[in-house]
């Protein structure tokens, strides 16, 4: 015996296996890559159920002779000489500016005061308050208070005004306007209204001053949100506006047919593009300014 080690020979080693996955990982890949294939199918049907109405919104107010297909049009601009043609469509659309911007006015002035109040002010059963008008407002909604507003109008002697449809949309925005308002109003230290009471401001002075210049960005969205609900609003206008000159664009556009009583697609398309601008403008005019946000950003 020399003492050396003696060396395991070849055929005592074990034999090295390729290294496979096991069948539920790779059943795992194929489910996971089958759902992203889905997702994605899914995704590009929404997008095409929502781009194609955007789609012939753009062209089909361009195009000599329109139909409800999307199309190449044959441009054209002679479809928006047929809205001035049309003796109430350009007052529609003064209506719609009227209702929209009385609205917005009126939501933003009471609105701004009673989130404040209830923003400062500690009363029992605050919150509750707050979330049931929320509540209501969204159950009880303008098809199922449509006959007792009617009558509540009629009595009050506004029936076929623009004063009364300003009432109603804004009692109906109300409650989520003051729900929004009172996260940003939440938001504001209260150090800035304490300094400014040291200085000698009033209430008023101090909500005009101070409150509403730091919460503009929650104004904004307010402003922005509530004109487009009263711009495409068709019931309220509908039931409390009788003539066809005081009714607002919404209201008017299901009028544009044909002595034959078929859809009057010129005139439709072009008003219905005209109507879109003022709001898409003020977004993005709005949005650049402030930009748009659900909640407050100040923090104390």
């Amino acid at each position: 015996m020399t003492g050396e080690p003696v060396l395991p020979q070849a055929a005592d080693a074990p034999a090295l296996r390729p290294l496979t996955p096991p069948p539920s990982l790779g059943r795992r890949m194929i489910r996971h890559y089958l759902s992203r294939v889905l997702f994605v199918v899914a995704m590009g049907l929404v997008l095409t159920f929502f781009a194609l109405p955007m789609l012939w919104l753009v062209t089909a107010p361009f195009d000599a002779d329109p139909s409800l297909t999307v199309g190449w049009p044959d441009w054209t601009m002679a479809n928006f000489a047929r809205i001035a043609e049309n003796r109430y469509a350009l007052g529609s659309l003064r209506n719609s500016l009227i209702l929209g911007l009385g609205t917005m006015a009126l939501v933003l002035t009471l609105g701004s005061l009673a989130a404040y109040a209830l923003s400062r002010v500690r009363i029992p059963g605050r919150d509750g308050l707050l979330y049931a008008l929320l509540l209501l407002s969204s159950i009880v909604t303008g098809t199922a208070a449509m006959v007792p507003t009617f009558q509540l109008i009629t009595q009050i002697g506004l029936i076929n005004t623009q004063i009364g449809v300003i009432l109603v949309l804004a009692g109906g925005v109300l409650p989520t306007v003051i729900f929004i308002l009172k996260d940003f109003m939440d938001s504001i230290p209260k150090s800035y209204e304490e300094s400014a009471r040291l200085y000698g401001a009033s209430p008023l002075q101090i909500l005009t001053h101070v409150v509403v210049p730091t919460a503009r960005p929650g104004l904004a969205f307010v402003a922005v949100w509530t004109v487009v609900q009263v711009w495409g609003n068709f019931l309220v206008p509908f039931l409390l506006l009788r003539t066809p000159e005081s009714q607002p664009a919404a209201v008017l556009m299901y009028t544009f047919y044909t002595e034959g009583g078929q859809p009057d697609l010129r005139l439709l398309s072009a008003f219905s593009l005209v109507f879109s601008v003022p709001v898409i403008a003020m977004y993005f005019l709005v949005n650049r300014r402030y930009g748009f946000r659900f909640h407050g950003g100040i923090k104390s």
